[in-house]
């Protein structure tokens, strides 16, 4: 039997490669002017700020590096969450997808973005905020949400088991 704590690892472990490749795509996929490269050294910027332009293939890794140990810390926080709190936990998951989605984008536009040393302004404006909403809910909130129900289930069936 599974326990309650390898099934939360593995709910982690596969949002974080799921939503962090969602969402990468996505970005690139909306940011063609830079490319690919580019796209992964505007996220490495936020360490090493505008010479992560100027850096190639070393900056873009680390824009890969940052953007997965990013989303495995959201990972890990929404899996905890989603099995600790009760308000999360009944929740259907695509409603809770939603909020998970909303409170990232909320997160890294509000706070991460902003206390980085990247060179560039959070967009504002109606369009990249609907957009950042639309891209943070369908490619992070729900996908988490998504792995975060089996941790919801096997918490609930060691609950019934034990009591």
């Amino acid at each position: 039997m599974t326990t309650p704590r390898a099934t939360a690892v593995r709910a982690v472990v596969l949002g974080t490669l799921l939503a962090g490749t969602l969402d990468l795509v996505a970005a690139i996929l909306m940011n063609p002017d830079p490319g690919p490269v580019g796209v992964l050294q505007s996220i490495a910027s936020g360490w090493a700020g505008p010479a992560a332009f100027e850096g190639g293939a070393t900056y873009a890794a680390l824009g890969v590096l940052t953007h997965f140990v990013l989303m495995g810390a959201i990972a890990a926080v929404w899996v905890g969450l989603a099995s600790r709190l009760t308000l999360v936990r009944d929740l259907s998951w695509p409603l809770a997808g939603v909020a998970c989605g909303v409170a990232t984008w909320a997160i890294m536009s509000l706070i991460v973005v902003p206390l980085s040393a990247a060179p560039f302004a959070v967009a504002d404006g109606a369009r990249p905020i609907v957009q950042g909403l639309i891209v943070h809910v369908l490619c992070v909130g729900l996908p988490l949400a998504w792995v975060a129900r089996g941790v919801v289930r096997s918490r609930r069936s060691a609950a019934a088991a034990g009591a």
